[in-house]
């Protein structure tokens, strides 16, 4: 039986893990959700590589009380654009949508925004739209679910691709913000985060303080910033760094009942990095694959006129961390899976790449927690780890590597 048919298995820790069917040679950037009915939903998107005009979105259930996934089903059909980084999300209504980007090529300054909802428990889906209407700025980027406030205003985070003129999309000047619906997004209005170049995949959690918190993946691959809200979500702080490294790849946040946070995130920046790429899609031109399709890489070096996007740093380990019950340190992390994390390459077809990342993480109402990841860019991983299990991870504060592979080092 093969690994990739979806089967979850146990793991010696006491979880359980699959590797779900996916039937394109590249797959990436997890989310799961929760489905009305009650199975648990995971979108990602896949194709020959990121950035070619064949990629498009999936989504494979695991129904409610069984343990293997289903064979997914296309969601997205462009023929002309990369279609990315898929969101699923249960609006106050009760219809499910599918939230995902759209880009020419590699270049994330073309993107925008596109929503399917479903009205059927995502059964049977509507024709795509741009969420936020056709005259929305072009660039705009989704990776994490909106929320809703008790208000039911819909706060939708968001990272906007720019450029300078002439010049190709690296990831340079990327700037943070959240669109925000008073009308069940019908329509939308846009508030910028303040001092957010180079923060990305901003995350919101709601805080049992009432604050809403949010937390940054890097562009420069250094630490996860973070920003917070007083005010709905209407104004938010300047980003500041937090004592986390980041890689230039995805994190995931949620809260937990008991109020700590639950992070998932490659515990690595650019200190472990050798060698460093030039861009995200250095192997693709605006035709698909380049004829030249190796990645194109230098030794890391400082940045001479302020702050560049670092890529290739590793993309491992996954690694778990959990706030304390205020939010405001990180006391606990445990590797759910290590590897090299070797990122120098999006190839999959001749597995050169070997990344674990763009985490998604969600509690579900036994009070365990299921995680998603990119698994060396052919498959999605899916790990559950049941509240016996949770609890024991978060009562440690210096807890090792998960099972079947070794530590890269003891956390604390």
């Amino acid at each position: 039986m093969s690994d990739f048919d979806g089967l979850l298995r146990a793991r010696s820790d006491g979880g359980a893990q699959a590797l779900l069917p996916t039937p394109t040679v590249q797959c990436h950037a997890a989310n799961l959700a929760f489905l009305p009915g009650g199975d648990l939903a995971c979108v990602w998107f896949g194709g020959t590589q990121e950035g070619v005009s064949d990629i498009s979105i999936h989504l494979s259930r695991l129904p409610a009380g069984t343990d293997r996934w289903l064979e997914p089903v296309q969601l997205s059909f462009d023929s002309a654009r990369s279609e990315q980084n898929p969101i699923l999300f249960v609006a106050p209504d009760g219809a499910v949508w599918l939230l995902y980007t759209a880009q020419i090529a590699g270049n994330q300054d073309t993107s925008e925004v596109r929503r399917r909802v479903s009205h059927d428990g995502g059964e049977t889906w509507g024709d795509p739209a741009p969420l936020l209407g056709h005259d929305a700025p072009v660039g705009v980027f989704v990776r994490q679910a909106p929320v809703v406030l008790e208000s039911g205003r819909i706060l939708l985070p968001v990272f906007n691709c720019r450029t300078v003129a002439g010049e190709k999309w690296v990831g340079n000047d990327d700037t943070a913000s959240v669109w925000y619906s008073d009308d069940g997004g019908q329509t939308w209005s846009e508030v910028a985060v303040p001092e957010s170049t180079g923060c990305v995949h901003m995350n919101i959690v709601p805080r049992e303080d009432g604050v809403l918190w949010a937390c940054f993946r890097s562009r420069w691959a250094d630490h996860v910033y973070e920003s917070t809200s007083t005010d709905g979500g209407m104004t938010w702080a300047p980003c500041r760094p937090l004592d986390l490294p980041n890689n230039n790849s995805s994190i995931q946040a949620r809260s937990l009942d008991d109020g700590r946070i639950a992070m998932v995130m490659n515990h690595s920046s650019k200190d472990d990095a050798t060698s460093r790429r030039v861009s995200l899609y250095d192997e693709i031109d605006d035709e698909g694959l380049a004829a030249d399709s190796g990645p194109r890489v230098a030794e890391p070096a400082l940045d001479a006129d302020g702050p560049s996007a670092f890529w290739g740093a590793p993309r491992a380990p996954m690694t778990l961390v959990v706030s304390s019950p205020d939010g405001r340190s990180w006391p606990t992390a445990y590797d759910i899976e290590n590897g090299d994390g070797y990122c120098l390459s999006n190839n999959s077809r001749e597995s050169r790449n070997r990344e674990l990342s763009y985490p998604s993480v969600l509690p579900d109402p036994a009070g365990g927690l299921h995680v998603a990841y990119t698994w060396h860019r052919k498959s999605i991983k899916h790990v559950y780890l049941p509240a016996d299990v949770l609890a024991e991870i978060v009562s440690t504060p210096s807890a090792s590597a998960g099972p079947d592979l070794p530590a890269k080092e003891q956390r604390a």
